[in-house]
């Protein structure tokens, strides 16, 4: 299993996050995040939104580190990005 995480950077609501994503299948990142203890709640169409106090967990669980471009980057090619405003495949 291999999911990756971008570096915490993102600001929402008074604290910055990362992105956690799989390059694989939603099934391997629901399970990574379930078993990180990450609310399904915190799953935006193709990744989980983690706060920054979270990313060590994250990283000591086994997601990769990579930049937020090679993110995006690797869920494009695998077939897995939503951009917002398209709807998912089969929807």
């Amino acid at each position: 299993m291999t999911v990756y995480i971008d570096p915490p950077t993102w600001p929402g609501h008074g604290r910055l996050w990362s992105h956690v994503i799989s390059d694989v299948s939603f099934d391997e990142l629901h399970s990574f995040a379930e078993g990180l203890g990450v609310p399904p709640r915190a799953f935006e169409r193709d990744h989980y939104d983690l706060p920054s106090h979270r990313y060590e967990d994250a990283v000591r669980a086994g997601a990769v580190r990579i930049g937020s471009k090679e993110l995006v980057r690797r869920l494009t090619e695998a077939g897995l990005r939503r951009p917002k405003g398209r709807p998912a495949a089969g929807s």
